[in-house]
């Protein structure tokens, strides 16, 4: 499968985006809230490095994205099919992802969605969780912190357009 974000776009983006999304992936684990912070701080950084990652001609239509994948996740937060936090999250990464990769992304959240949910639960139920035994995540019942997945599926896609990118 080809990666049609170029590594350089990768290398611009990654260091700013890695951080934010270890606070997400954080937050989401401890409290099971993604904050609006966050969200905006990756906005951010995208509206700052994308002017020069990206071709100019293509800076604004990944704005487009941004509106689009809002617009949807607020219809999937109204149905109750994902948090509010998480449909902000997907939108605020959705203009980091090159169109030519949806696939992709897809495949690498699909495989790492099932990764992050089995780490939790093995953790859930294992003495490694007296690490951090205040963590909302633990006692959610059947709700599974989605920033886990969300936060780490990003940074996976951006470090292997890094390694691997045209």
């Amino acid at each position: 499968m080809t990666i049609h974000i170029t590594s350089a776009q990768a290398f611009w983006f990654l260091p700013f985006v890695t951080p934010i999304c270890l606070w997400v992936i954080w937050s989401d684990l401890r409290s099971m809230k993604i904050p609006n912070k966050s969200v905006l701080a990756l906005i951010a950084v995208f509206a700052l490095i994308g002017l020069f990652a990206l071709p100019l001609a293509d800076y604004p239509w990944r704005w487009l994205y941004l509106l689009i994948v809002l617009t949807i996740g607020i219809l999937a937060n109204a149905a109750g099919l994902m948090g509010a936090g998480d449909s902000k999250f997907l939108a605020a990464a959705a203009p980091f992802i090159d169109p030519g990769d949806l696939a992709l992304i897809g495949m690498i959240f699909a495989t790492n969605m099932v990764a992050c949910y089995v780490t939790h639960r093995i953790v859930k139920h294992s003495p490694l969780r007296a690490m951090a035994p205040t963590w909302a995540s633990w006692s959610s019942g059947n709700k599974f912190p989605m920033g886990f997945a969300l936060g780490s599926s990003l940074v996976i896609y951006l470090g292997l357009g890094a390694a691997f990118g045209q």
